[in-house]
């Protein structure tokens, strides 16, 4: 499987957080799946730390080895992914979300995330 770990679905479980779902936990742990996040979520983790609203167990910089240890590649943000974005249709408002969807619309990406938004949407979303 080839799945796009949502930004809370990254941080819960990295840091052990109990919402994270067995489910997810389960995807992330198996070593056979490809797993992805984009740099829109670190980028979106960095903006909430800057601003006080997100705070970590760990230093930011150690995602990076985090992300490596738990082999998690970075997912760039590409033109055709800007460009699905515009085509994409408002049910959800979030610009990281939007861009998430658009990513994992284009690269055929299962989504692990608990925001039920997503379904308004063409794309597989795994959680429960």
């Amino acid at each position: 499987m080839n799945a796009l770990l949502d930004t809370h679905t990254l941080l819960w479980y990295l840091q052990g957080n109990s919402n994270l779902s067995q489910t997810a936990r389960t995807i992330i742990e198996a070593q056979e799946n490809s797993l992805f996040v984009s740099i829109a979520s670190l980028w979106e983790i960095a903006i909430k730390l800057g601003l006080g609203k997100l705070e970590l167990r760990r230093p930011f910089q150690d995602l990076q080895e985090d992300l490596r240890q738990f082999a998690i590649e970075i997912l760039p943000i590409t033109f055709a992914d800007t460009a699905n974005y515009l085509t994409l249709p408002l049910h959800h408002r979030d610009p990281f979300d939007r861009l998430l969807i658009a990513q994992a619309l284009n690269r055929s990406l299962i989504l692990i995330s608990r925001d039920a938004n997503f379904d308004a949407y063409s794309l597989q979303r795994l959680w429960s």
